[in-house]
């Protein structure tokens, strides 16, 4: 599968698609909305950080006990039933009076929910796809994710600017029913893909077989720490420029869209592969000047240069993809999408701490430094993991 043309004439891939667009959408608004309530009532960077990339620290929970059932559940009924979920969530986020710590109980309570629906949703799209339509098929869904969250956070700044972030949070709420509907509406029923009930037993120990591959765990290493501790400096847009964040989100967002389209359908095979690294570099150094307060022009330039790197992500999925079978498809790319999630709520945590005790700005340019160190130690890892063999269970797969 080589074109785009190809990809949306996929039976499932279009309703598939539009309503994950819907849910993009939906998330960047509530969460720009919810960063800027709990920022005007608290003042507090910390809070305002966590507000927004909190959901994601449960993800660790999720991955730990409950991500066997990514496999174990029928796809369709799954998505619909979490859609419908963080339309419920979302909604009662909008309630007048609702406390700071009953806010942060439905964030995390939210996040546990997408411990799963990560696993249910990317193993589904590699069973809708063929396994070489996977990349250009999860690229196109990263592009998308790109323009919705431009989409998102120019729609979500506008209704908080003019009405009010309650507004935006039901806006949202109202995407995530459309998203069920089409879900509901444009899905199959598939079975799932593993036979057994979900249990605490058999994740653990899917856990351990896929974390047992040194080559494996390179490539979760490279998902989730270095991206996770610039999206730290994300976190940090609402308190480093409180009316312009939207504006720093957005060309966030634009740079990720480019990456995305550069390294999902520009660059060959061969070029892509050698890329990962210097990607994960591109996406930490811009922000190490933001400790000299540029002005916003050279801010949003800095922020989209950056966001560029995030396409490394799509290099290191696809080397996921071949050294993992076919049954376990659901639970690796599941297993990944908490990682990087809880990484990226540990590191907004962690990036709100440092802007407490400093400032917004030295916050990010720590965070940038933090995550090109990482990286540079990961490649120094890489290169002895090349030299060793790797055999994938139950299925084909060469070493690094």
């Amino acid at each position: 599968m080589r074109s785009y043309r190809e990809l949306f004439r996929t039976p499932e891939f279009t309703p598939f698609f539009v309503a994950a667009s819907a849910q993009t959408v939906a998330q960047t608004m509530a969460g720009l909305a919810l960063g800027t309530l709990v920022y005007r009532a608290t003042g507090s960077p910390l809070l305002s950080a966590v507000s927004m990339f909190g959901s994601s620290l449960v993800q660790v929970l999720g991955a730990t006990f409950l991500l066997s059932a990514a496999d174990r559940l029928p796809p369709r009924a799954a998505l619909t039933s979490l859609a419908l979920l963080f339309a419920a969530a979302t909604a009662a986020l909008a309630l007048p009076g609702l406390s700071v710590a009953a806010l942060f109980a439905i964030v995390l309570a939210r996040g546990l929910a997408e411990s799963v629906g990560g696993g249910v949703r990317w193993g589904l799209l590699n069973e809708i796809l063929t396994k070489d339509g996977y990349l250009l098929g999860r690229s196109v869904f990263n592009m998308m994710s790109g323009v919705m969250q431009i989409a998102g956070y120019a729609t979500g700044g506008t209704l908080v600017a003019l009405l009010s972030p309650r507004a935006s949070l039901l806006v949202a709420a109202g995407l995530y029913l459309a998203a069920a509907a089409t879900l509901r509406l444009g899905l199959t029923v598939r079975p799932p893909r593993t036979t057994g009930r979900p249990s605490v037993r058999a994740t653990w120990r899917a856990n351990a077989l896929l974390w047992s591959s040194p080559p494996r765990r390179q490539v979760y290493l490279a998902l989730w720490i270095p991206n996770g501790l610039v999206v730290g400096c994300e976190s940090l847009y609402v308190s480093y420029a409180p009316e312009a964040a939207g504006t720093l989100f957005a060309c966030a967002a634009l740079g990720m869209l480019a990456g995305d389209v550069l390294v999902g359908r520009l660059l060959p095979p061969a070029l892509r592969r050698r890329l990962g690294f210097p990607l994960l570099l591109l996406l930490a150094l811009p922000y190490v000047p933001f400790l000299l307060l540029p002005p916003l022009p050279l801010a949003a330039a800095a922020v989209t240069l950056a966001s560029a790197g995030f396409g490394a992500s799509l290099v290191q999925q696809e080397r996921l993809v071949e050294l993992t079978p076919d049954d376990m498809t659901g639970h690796a790319l599941g297993l990944h999408s908490a990682g990087m999630l809880t990484m990226q709520g540990v590191a907004a945590a962690l990036a709100g701490s440092v802007a407490q005790l400093t400032s917004p700005a030295g916050a990010m340019t720590a965070m940038a430094a933090a995550s090109a160190a990482v990286t540079l130690l990961l490649m120094a890892a890489d290169g002895r993991v090349r030299r060793r063999p790797v055999a994938v269970p139950g299925g084909g797969g060469a070493g690094w």
